[in-house]
């Protein structure tokens, strides 16, 4: 995959920093569909998100369904980066914003979905990006994997907080069109849900070239795709064994405390990057007032 065949990754640190400024409110009405006491907000504002959102992104694609309607549909190609930074806005929103932008972007999005149907061309199944069971396997990937990341790498959760996590996202699903009854509301229920997907799942033509693009995004500043390759070997490590198995990933060296340091440090970098971007540093501190004023005394 090159550059000549496909647009590059210049702008992917400004354009997702302007997403992320652009959905912290300044004077929210509300406090939101979760708020600074959240799980979620603690999960949003982790060093290991940037790892979180790329192994959520191998996750969904293994899904043949929902990978033809992205590739079938969307613009990755042309603007990769416009896409990422247009996920990363409707995240932000979702979490950090009130309820009624955050219902604004939500109906957005399923007005969006309501257009986008075809035949998989792997598989020959028909899709509608509406369809709630699709939309639940892109939610749950997303949730697994912020779960897994943050383990990994992070400041790990109690497994309290994680169910607590779990629960509180269940929210997210309903506002895309999921029936309620059918989220995972705990660890436990992810863990069963992803088992019973399982053989659904494959990795199509597709699926490895948008991936491929991930791992090696050509344009991205020399220093930033030092940090990226870091990025990209943390996302494949989190991975189960069998997702891997199915892109044909080579097994990784394993994440020892000093190969997690490392990368930890290489992710503080990159926040500091993304910090100093407009906006940014302005939001962080618009959310950590926030969060301090949300501790019980």
């Amino acid at each position: 995959m090159t550059a000549d065949l496909y647009a590059d990754a210049t702008g992917l640190v400004e354009r997702s920093a302007a997403a992320f400024a652009s959905g912290v409110p300044e004077r929210p009405a509300d406090e939101g569909f979760f708020g600074p006491g959240s799980v979620t907000w603690q999960i949003s504002a982790d060093l290991a998100a940037p790892v979180a959102g790329l192994r959520a992104l191998l996750m969904q694609a293994l899904h043949p369904l929902a990978m033809a309607g992205v590739d079938q549909h969307s613009d990755w190609r042309q603007d990769p980066v416009g896409r990422l930074a247009a996920t990363s806005a409707y995240l932000t929103t979702i979490s950090f914003g009130e309820r009624a932008a955050a219902e604004r972007v939500a109906a957005r999005v399923r007005r969006i979905h309501d257009h986008v149907r075809g035949v998989d061309s792997v598989t020959g199944r028909p899709y509608a990006a509406g369809d709630p069971a699709l939309l639940l396997w892109v939610h749950v990937a997303l949730v697994e994997s912020a779960i897994a990341a943050r383990q990994a790498l992070g400041t790990p959760l109690t497994p309290p907080d994680a169910d607590r996590y779990v629960a509180e996202m269940v929210v997210a699903a309903e506002l895309v069109g999921v029936p309620v009854a059918q989220v995972p509301a705990s660890v436990a229920e992810l863990g069963n849900y992803i088992a019973s997907v399982r053989p659904e799942l494959c990795c199509t033509p597709a699926a490895r070239e948008s991936m491929a693009y991930l791992h090696d995004p050509p344009g991205l500043d020399e220093d930033i795709a030092e940090i990226w390759q870091d990025v990209r070997d943390a996302a494949i490590a989190t991975l189960p064994d069998w997702a891997r198995e199915m892109y044909g990933y080579a097994a990784p060296p394993a994440l020892t405390p000093g190969r997690r340091t490392e990368i930890r440090q290489a992710l503080g970098v990159l926040d500091a990057v993304f910090l100093g971007e407009p906006g940014v540093l302005e939001a962080r501190q618009r959310l950590a007032l926030r969060m301090r004023a949300a501790r019980p005394a």
